[in-house]
């Protein structure tokens, strides 16, 4: 294997595989990056045997092949080059050795054959939605996704298609997040995924806010998402999802409407002298105003208040600040409405007039 490529075409395409690398593997070749030289250019692939992620560059190729090299080593050797640099890689001596200008590094390599690929399903179903509406959809849901919980089923994103709408949900068992894309499917029937979150948090590091198209194949037991030349692959979360209607209030009493800058500011604000462990904040809502309060086990206590649209009957709630502000931001207009009737019941959130979104912050003790 021998080719040639520039650094601004090399590099772009190393970083959009490396975020499945992991630094710590269990097999060492998991560790490198494939690299398979034909034709006119070479396709980099990384994996981490639960999220595949390939993409192809233009190279001139003096000589085709494949190898496997060291994913880091590689991103930072490319990465200190100048730019414009030109790059030369090839297999010599049991070593690739890659230089530009006067500058020769020589590195370990294991065989192309010994890399992990996954396969492509055949069952299944392939949708289309632009690029930004995809990216909304992760951005509006996935942080509300578990981490490492043991219902392991919480620890991805639901991806529900139907014929009219795209549907993303994520909770971890104190808050919940929901999203509609409303679009036209062409599918028989309802169907449920769950997309694991680390698939999930490398979409939304690779997605950008174009008007592109961006094909989604969904199999039975793996995801596949095509976005200009790079493709990723992962399996799928194998779970029931919980009935997440269930969780969302539809009774909530009146709506209060808040500025959002306000509020997260108040918040800011307020949390400094709240509970370091619990981090909550308490909410009293009146006409007109509403009060923030925090103590912490010091006795020492804050309190803040805001202009409001309220004209509903006094009511109080805590709520952890942490999941409030989550929820701040991931809405996209300037005012954003309140429901809940009282300190035991959840709060369901919104940007003011955005009924495709819903947010759900459960209440807790302070």
């Amino acid at each position: 294997m021998d080719f040639v490529a520039n650094r601004e075409v090399f590099l772009p395409a190393i970083n959009k595989v490396i975020g499945v690398v992991e630094r710590r593997q269990t097999l060492p070749i998991l560790g490198n990056l494939l690299l398979v030289a034909r034709g006119e250019g070479v396709t980099l692939t990384g994996s981490d045997l639960e999220v595949e992620v390939r993409t192809d560059f233009p190279a001139t190729v003096k000589e085709e092949g494949e190898t496997t090299i060291p994913a880091r080593k590689l991103s930072d050797i490319c990465r200190n080059l100048s730019d414009g640099a030109e790059i030369r890689l090839r297999l010599q001596n049991e070593r690739c050795v890659v230089t530009s200008g006067r500058g020769r590094f020589a590195l370990g390599y294991l065989p192309a054959g010994g890399f992990p690929t996954m396969e492509h399903e055949d069952r299944g179903f392939e949708l289309s939605i632009k690029e930004r509406e995809l990216k909304r959809l992760l951005d509006k849901s996935a942080f509300a996704m578990a981490q490492q919980d043991v219902r392991y089923y919480l620890n991805g994103l639901l991806i529900e298609v139907n014929s009219s709408s795209l549907i993303a949900v994520a909770t971890d068992g104190h808050r919940l997040a929901k999203f509609v894309v409303k679009t036209d499917l062409a599918v028989d029937a309802a169907r449920q995924v769950i997309v694991p979150n680390k698939t999930v948090m490398e979409l939304r590091r690779q997605l950008t806010a174009s008007d592109d198209e961006v094909r989604v194949w969904l199999g039975e037991k793996s995801l596949r998402v095509f976005v200009g030349p790079m493709t990723m692959t992962s399996k799928l979360v194998d779970g029931r999802y919980p009935e997440y209607e269930r969780v969302i209030p539809r009774d909530v009493g009146e709506v209060a409407v808040i500025g959002k800058d306000a509020l997260r500011h108040a918040l800011s604000r307020t949390a400094i002298l709240s509970n370091e462990k619990y981090r909550g904040v308490r909410l009293s809502l009146a006409e007109g105003t509403l009060k923030l309060l925090a103590h912490n086990p010091e006795q020492e206590e804050a309190e803040e208040e805001i202009e409001i649209e309220f004209d509903g009957e006094a009511l109080s709630g805590a709520f952890n600040v942490a999941y409030m502000m989550d929820v701040l931001g991931a809405v996209d207009v300037d005012k954003v409405q309140i429901q809940f009737h009282s300190g035991n019941k959840s709060s369901v959130w919104r940007g003011l007039g955005a009924e495709d979104e819903t947010f759900v912050v459960m209440p807790m003790r302070i």
